[in-house]
């Protein structure tokens, strides 16, 4: 396999650069056009004795056309978020490619960064002044219909009524540069036609270059027990550490069945640093690491155990048990009862999450952990996305991550993701009005002389 890129050299330093048109091949017949879109991109040196001597045509495989098909492109380009490939055919056929890659741009070039950013919306609107910067959107069909198509102030003159409208809205504002993940609303439907029914409306809308099938992890939820999420107090009797082998790994079969069926798959709710060696068994697309709940949930913990030390009042071990049964870490079936194994089970909790130290004390050590699990991957295509943030912290303590050197072979496999009103927050910075104020009185002071 041939990869055609863009050059490394860098504008303005010596370097030999010879380009796909300057190998002079002719196009093969009913292939003409595909020379003129991918000409100017640069072959490595080392591959361009090779071609020259064993290349005598160049041809667009079958994807190649579909893909422009598919996303109409002015003559002498190719789409955003697709990377450009050849394969040298055992005929001497060179044959361009166009592989599925949010990493890329339009004609092949690559993002500014390998970090890519994501917005977690499904409103329009909200979604457009950011657009250009995405490469992925995540929603579901519950937020499309509570959180847009039936709020009046966000869906405005109630432009938009149906989810294909809203959906069709989204991949237009958008654009082919960026997937869209949309996540099934019934995980734990037994008919797997009706989970395919379910996605085709998305797929016809978005394409299946774009679209990514969101699969929830369920852990101990499953058909029978699922109601009583929806009833009473919403507990489940079942301790999620304590579930049942073919309820745990639902959705990773899930995630697997629908890849054969050529689908990508955004598996999501993982949680805990153990969760990602097996979440990526089920070989999806992306994987997440949510990063608010567990660390605002870490520090309350730590809190209450630190008071009973503090003071050895039981009523704060109390509390605790009434916190972890809150938050699902306990529930009536759990075996941890008594007050002293709720101290123990809290204990062992803060100390994996390693909150006391650099690995866990800013909420990332599950990211970490995920990161390097890529660095012994063996699925190219995944991605991890990190999600679920807030407050001040969350995204400057993870952009400060993205430049360790420890990840630095990693990274463009990483994708923020949030609401665009929270990225708007850290897209700038008080100076900036500072600057502007002292600026704009010059500008107009000089206008008036």
């Amino acid at each position: 396999m041939l990869t055609v890129n863009q050059h490394t050299t860098g504008d303005g330093q010596l370097g030999l650069r010879t380009t796909f048109a300057a190998l002079d091949l002719a196009p093969a017949r009913g292939h003409e056009e595909v020379l003129s879109r991918v000409g100017r991109l640069e072959v490595d040196p080392g591959q361009v004795a090779l071609m020259r001597e064993h290349a005598r045509a160049v041809a667009g495989s079958d994807r190649f056309h579909d893909v422009l098909r598919t996303f109409p492109t002015p003559a002498g380009e190719t789409p955003p978020g697709f990377r450009i490939e050849a394969a040298l055919l055992a005929d001497g056929l060179l044959e361009v490619d166009l592989v599925r890659d949010i990493g890329y741009g339009r004609n092949g070039e690559r993002r500014p960064t390998g970090v890519i950013f994501s917005a977690d919306s499904a409103n329009p609107y909200e979604v457009a002044p950011v657009a250009g910067l995405l490469g992925n959107l995540t929603c579901n069909p519950g937020i499309v219909y509570d959180l847009f198509i039936n709020n009046p102030d966000a869906n405005i003159g109630h432009q938009f009524t149906t989810l294909e409208e809203v959906m069709g809205e989204l991949g237009s504002v958008l654009g082919p540069g960026a997937d869209v993940s949309v996540e099934l609303e019934n995980p734990f439907e037994d008919d797997f036609d009706r989970i395919l029914a379910e996605i085709e409306p998305y797929e016809r809308l978005l394409s299946r270059y774009r679209l990514v099938v969101k699969v929830p992890h369920t852990g101990p939820v499953n058909a029978g027990n699922v109601s009583r999420l929806l009833t009473g107090d919403g507990r489940l009797p079942d301790w999620y550490a304590d579930a049942r082998t073919e309820d745990s790994f639902r959705s990773h079969n899930l995630a697997l069945r629908l890849r054969e069926h050529g689908y990508r798959i955004n598996y999501t709710l993982m949680f805990e640093p153990y969760q990602a060696a097996l979440a990526l068994q089920a070989k999806p697309y992306f994987i997440n690491a949510f990063v608010r709940h567990r660390l605002g949930q870490s520090m309350r913990i730590r809190e209450l155990v630190e008071l009973y030390h503090r003071t050895h009042d039981r009523r704060h071990l109390e509390a605790l048990r009434t916190y972890l049964v809150g938050v699902d870490h306990l529930s009536e079936e759990s075996p941890v009862r008594d007050l002293v194994d709720v101290l123990e089970y809290a204990e062992d909790l803060l100390d994996y999450r390693r909150l006391g130290d650099a690995e866990g004390a800013d909420g990332l050590d599950s990211l970490r952990h995920s990161l390097r699990l890529l660095k012994q991957c063996h699925l190219d295509d995944t991605r991890i996305i990190v999600c679920s943030m807030e407050g001040p912290r969350n995204y400057p303590d993870i952009d400060k991550l993205t430049v360790d050197p420890e990840f630095a072979d990693v990274i463009d496999r990483l994708i923020i993701t949030a609401e665009p009103a929270y990225l708007a927050r850290f897209a700038s910075a008080s100076h900036v009005v500072s600057y502007q104020r002292r600026f704009m009185a010059a500008a107009a002071t000089s206008v008036h002389v």
